[in-house]
């Protein structure tokens, strides 16, 4: 008996795996599902899978997504304790006119070493992000819209987009002026400025904002 039938891989386990992520999947998923290395290569060989790079794949006809790229550089980055932030986030969140130069991702600070996938921007963290700090858009673990909000003040986006954020947040209902502040209040005086003015123009504007 041949190696590849006696690894006997579940290609239904797999095949769910990947329809959860835009056709893609880690090699420790696959091996979740029964893929040992001779497998994954075996598939390769044959074109049922793609290899995308190290430690991730693709099955080759899983229809195209508008943001499989951003899966791909979550997936790449580290599922468990990663997450898409800053601008990427605030698009996956449809907060602000900000089109991405890089896929934004925030890690750990004791993986700081991680090296970025390429056309990606790894950002590092002191604290392990809480769980109310992140959130699902698409399959994908992004950071929260307070974090998000918060974290591009600080890069240094145009506070006229920091205003346009924090109004569509407020009116959307996914933060609160009192979770803008408090998020803001860790970070330097120039944030906590930037966002007090934000939530006054968002107020001066008329719109809800649920302490």
């Amino acid at each position: 008996m041949s190696d590849i039938t006696a690894e006997r891989p579940d290609h239904r386990c797999l095949f769910d795996v990947a329809t959860e992520q835009q056709g893609y999947f880690t090699t420790d998923q696959a091996h979740a599902c029964g893929f040992a290395w001779r497998s994954l290569h075996h598939h390769v060989q044959h074109g049922r899978f793609l290899h995308v790079r190290r430690g991730l794949y693709r099955l080759r006809d899983f229809p195209p997504s508008s943001n499989e790229e951003v899966m791909a550089a979550w997936l790449a980055a580290g599922r468990e304790d990663a997450a898409i932030s800053h601008e990427s986030a605030l698009d996956l969140l449809d907060l602000a006119d900000v089109i991405p130069t890089s896929v934004q991702v925030t890690v750990p600070r004791s993986r700081r070493g991680l090296a970025p996938p390429s056309g990606t921007t790894i950002h590092t963290t002191v604290h392990p992000l809480s769980p109310d700090e992140v959130t699902m858009r698409g399959g994908i673990r992004i950071t929260a819209a307070a974090r998000t909000i918060v974290d591009v003040a600080e890069a240094g986006i145009g506070p006229e987009q920091v205003e346009l954020a924090v109004a569509s947040a407020l009116e959307r209902g996914i933060t609160t002026a009192n979770e803008l502040r408090d998020t803001a209040q860790t970070r330097n005086l120039r944030v906590t400025h930037l966002i007090d003015r934000a939530l006054s123009r968002a107020q001066r504007l008329h719109v809800p904002a649920p302490e």
